[in-house]
């Protein structure tokens, strides 16, 4: 079980006190199980140990757009995700540090996926 905070995931997940079991074991050993719009922990490729969640958009080979908001890059501007990689995304943009500001992730920070939420405390 992990508890997640902060505003990233809204309104998908509370910003405080969401409880949630993650799932380890699928992408350990099934990696082509990942699918787009998963919601992932990943440990973050900015802040190592810090373990985030966020949607998964993009698997190797796709071409996605950097930002569809236009707040952080043109919404014309795309890229090629290269293999062993992924772009993650928050659900609540305007307050997520993503793929947007870090680009493709290796697919080596993966953790697992959310199965369930638990309890939402707050």
């Amino acid at each position: 079980m992990l508890q997640m905070s902060g505003p990233s995931m809204l309104p998908t997940l509370a910003d405080s006190g969401e409880i949630v079991i993650e799932e380890f074991l699928t992408y350990r050993f099934f990696p082509e199980k990942l699918q787009r719009g998963d919601l992932i922990t990943v440990e973050s490729p900015i802040e190592r140990g810090r373990v985030i969640c966020k949607r998964l958009i993009g698997l190797p080979g796709d071409i996605v757009c950097v930002d569809p908001t236009g707040q952080m890059a043109p919404s014309t501007e795309h890229v090629v995700i290269p293999k062993g990689h992924i772009w993650i995304s928050g659900d609540n943009a305007a307050a997520s540090r993503d793929s947007r500001m870090y680009g493709p992730v290796p697919m080596g920070l993966i953790r697992g996926r959310l199965y369930a939420r638990v309890s939402n405390l707050s």
